[in-house]
This record gives structure tokens, C-alpha cells and sequence, in this order.
């Protein structure tokens, strides 16, 4: 529902916040974790606008923002990690967007009190805005599935599940990175083709994987299933996700239990994690091919089909360190749109809990890879390359099947439109560092 936070003629007394192209206007308010870069500052709660991030912590002490009951909601958070204020649910949420919109916009009054709880971003060292406890992955796109799905079957792309079920897995939480993050190609087993038994060694196909991600706010008890259209009052927000990939370890180890060493070396997310309630004025139905099978019903609304998709622009980017010497620009890659997803994020919720699995707070669902239905829409190397089998020109000369050593990798997501404010995700970055032998 949209309200006077989405405004798109509000201006904020913050002027970095009213340029046309910026990631964080005031009608956006993402939430992220931060400190003072290179100090011992305790971590705490902020929230990105224009250049500068809101310092929670600073505003509770300051007694800036005083509404009744809004107390609880700003303590919570400005703790060091956001599970206790994605706990406290969409009351809470949406009353301290509110009272920040409000304090922030062009004649505040509290412009003076709130001026004085401002860090610029270029100062400030972020982390990951939640403890994330689980992590799923998901297969959502179904262009990405039937595309891969060629690669390996031929002659049957999609498995007979895929348009019934929002199929996923269990991935490893340890190793989610906050962007600005460097990784470090794994080691793995694999089965080179033409050789007989396996050996171990660097991964040689690492590739990246476009991605969203959901963040749980409230959870559900063990045993209890969340209902499809309650499913979004459950999602605090959401960011971007690489899921990196060793291929070759992936091709070699996947049957019959799926993802395993090739998933779990890294992961990275952008820092803020942008609220439900900030993406409103991009929400779009929600359709399936007539052709195709109709989702069951617990899959299935009218409120799904009316609002269900949500109109995200996404990129990937690549900057070799050849073009990082000499101080060439990133290459887009790719790029492509999350209203083209097969399964919304109310059902990969609904779906997940259908068995009684209970989410918390801070719990992370990526949707998988989203391609478009265009090749140029592809969001991996192993798309875009056909497997690795037809090398990517990049401009500088250089070629690309997989990911070399000193790579970068950015993701950047948007939305944008007549009639409403420009919503960023800003980036989720990370250069590829040699093996480590030993």
C-alpha cells in the first residue's frame, strides 16, 4: 500500500539524497549495519540516504525521534545486528520509516538534531546487517533452468518438477560475505573430461551468479506453515546476491544430493537490505503461461496474481585487473529484470514452510540465478558462455569462459519508472583471489 513515504515529489534537506540517479532517496531508507572505518566503534544500526548513513544508535541517544511507542522499534534497530527490529514485524518497521521520512524530508524540524547523527558512507565500514542463521537457495528463473537445463538434457531441459514446485537448497550461512568482501578460488575434486579418476586442485570454472535475496523478519513455529498471502508481512526486505560457483567441482560432485563444496566457499550480499514497503510502487502482477501448469493452491491468490511480481532491474559487471591498471570502467556483462521470475517470493516463503520448517529472524532465501529469456540476459558465465564452450570478447582484448584470478564482480540493482522515485540496491562487489595451496 502505497502512503506519504513514497512520495515522489518529497525532498529530504539532505541534498545528496534528491539526485535524480541515486541509490538512496528518501523515499528509499534501506537498513544495513555499520561503524566508522578503521576505528573500534561498536557496530549498530543505520540507514543509507543520498551519501551519508543515519546513525541509529546516535538518533536513539539523541532523543531525536520521540512518537509513542517508536522507542522499542529504534532500540532494536540500532543494535549491532538486525534480527531483533526484522523480529519486531511490519508495525514496527513501517512506524520508524515513517518517522525517519518525516524527520528527513526538506523542513524537518529535526533536521539540526538528526544533521548531527550523519556518517558518510565513504567513512563508514559495513558488515552484514543480520545473523543469518539459515540460508536457502533457490532455482526461480525458469529461463536459467531451461537454458542450463539444454546444456545437460537436451532433450528434456526442464525436469518434470520444475514448474510445480519452487525447487531449493539448504546452503552454507558461514560463508555469506558482506560486499567489499575478497574470496578466494577453492580447491575441490573433480572429473576433468577424457581422464579416468578424479584429482584435486583450484576450481578452473569459478563463475558468479545473479541473484536476489530475501531477509525473514518474523518467523513461524516448527510445525507451522505460512499461508501464501501472508507470506510478504514475514519478509523484512531485500538485496542482492552473488552466489559464486566452482563449475567443475559442481559437474562432479552434484548427483545425487545436489550443491555441495562447489556452493559453499562464498556467497556475498550488498550491505542495505531495502524494505518491502520501499519496492511498492514497483509491484506488478504476478502471471503464468496459460500453457503452463497453474501453481497448486497453496501456491496460489488473488492478491498474488494482482501485485505478486516486483519490477528490480539487475546488472552484473566485470573488471579485470587489465582494466583495473588502467583505470578502465567496469564491462556490463549482462543484465535483467526480477518481474520475469517463474516463482514469486511469497511462494518460495509459502513453499518453504510448507512442511512445517520454521524460519527466524534474519533467515536468507536467494532466489537463484535470474536470466532473462534473451542470451544477453543470462546471469552466469556458464549461460553466457554455453558452458564454457564460446569465450566472451571483452573490450580491452582480453577473453572470458570463467573467472580469472584479480577479476571483480558487481551486481547493481534498481528500480525505476515514471511517477516514482528511483529505488537502488546499491552493489555487491567482490574480487577473486588465487588458491590458497596450503
Amino acid at each position: 500500500m502505497l502512503n506519504e513515504t513514497h512520495d515522489p515529489q518529497r525532498r529530504s534537506w539532505l541534498g545528496a539524497a534528491n539526485e535524480a540517479d541515486g541509490d538512496f532517496p528518501i523515499q528509499n531508507l534501506p537498513f544495513g549495519v555499520f561503524r566508522r572505518a578503521h576505528s573500534s566503534e561498536a557496530f549498530r544500526g543505520g540507514v543509507a540516504i543520498g551519501d551519508q548513513i543515519v546513525d541509529l544508535a546516535a538518533v536513539l541517544a539523541s532523543g531525536a525521534l520521540t512518537a509513542p511507542g517508536l522507542a522499542a522499534a529504534l532500540g532494536a534497530a540500532a543494535e549491532s545486528t538486525l534480527n531483533a527490529f526484522m523480529a519486531a514485524g511490519p508495525v514496527a518497521w513501517s512506524a520508524l520509516r515513517l518517522a525517519l521520512s518525516r524527520a528527513l524530508a526538506l523542513g524537518s524540524p529535526r533536521q539540526r538534531a538528526l544533521g548531527a547523527c550523519l556518517v558518510p558512507i565513504r567513512e563508514a565500514e559495513l558488515t552484514l546487517p543480520a545473523r543469518i542463521g539459515d540460508y536457502t537457495d533457490f532455482y526461480a528463473s525458469i529461463h536459467h533452468a531451461r537454458r542450463v537445463g539444454q546444456l545437460f538434457r537436451p532433450e528434456r531441459p526442464l525436469l518434470p518438477n520444475y514448474q510445480w514446485i519452487p525447487i531449493g537448497y539448504h546452503g552454507r550461512c558461514s560463508s555469506i560475505l558482506v560486499s567489499g568482501e575478497p574470496i578466494r578460488r577453492p580447491l575441490g575434486q573433480t572429473l576433468p573430461e577424457g581422464v579416468a579418476s578424479p584429482s584435486v586442485g583450484p576450481s578452473q570454472r569459478i563463475d558468479y551468479e545473479l541473484e536476489l535475496a530475501l531477509f525473514i523478519g518474523t518467523g513461524n513455529a516448527l510445525g507451522e506453515r505460512i499461508a501464501v498471502d501472508a507470506a510478504e508481512s514475514h519478509i523484512f526486505g531485500l538485496c542482492l546476491l552473488n552466489d559464486w560457483s566452482a563449475r567443475d567441482v559442481q559437474a562432479w560432485e552434484a548427483q545425487p544430493l545436489g550443491p555441495f563444496l562447489a556452493k559453499s566457499f562464498a556467497t556475498t550480499i550488498s550491505p542495505w537490505v531495502v524494505t518491502l514497503e520501499a519496492l511498492e510502487p514497483y509491484r506488478l502482477p504476478w502471471t503464468r503461461p496459460a500453457a503452463d501448469p497453474q501453481p497448486l493452491p497453496y501456491l496460489d491468490s488473488t492478491a498474488l496474481r494482482h501485485t505478486g511480481a516486483i519490477d528490480i532491474r539487475l546488472e552484473v559487471l566485470l573488471q579485470t585487473q587489465h582494466m583495473q591498471r588502467a583505470a578502465a570502467a567496469p564491462m556490463r556483462l549482462s543484465s535483467s529484470n526480477f518481474r520475469d521470475c517463474y516463482w514469486s517470493i511469497a511462494q518460495l516463503v509459502a513453499h518453504h514452510t510448507l512442511n512445517g520448517c520454521n524460519l527466524r529472524p534474519g533467515d536468507l532465501l536467494g532466489t537463484g540465478t535470474l536470466s532473462g529469456a534473451r542470451p544477453e540476459q543470462a546471469g552466469c558465465l556458464l549461460e553466457l558462455t554455453q558452458g564454457g564452450r564460446q569465450a566472451l570478447s571483452l573490450p580491452d582484448g582480453e577473453t572470458r569462459r570463467y573467472l580469472e584470478d584479480g577479476d571483480t564482480v558487481i551486481l547493481r540493482g534498481w528500480c525505476a519508472r515514471d511517477g516514482a522515485a528511483r529505488i537502488g540496491f546499491g552493489e555487491a562487489r567482490a574480487q577473486l583471489l588465487p588458491a590458497r595451496l596450503r
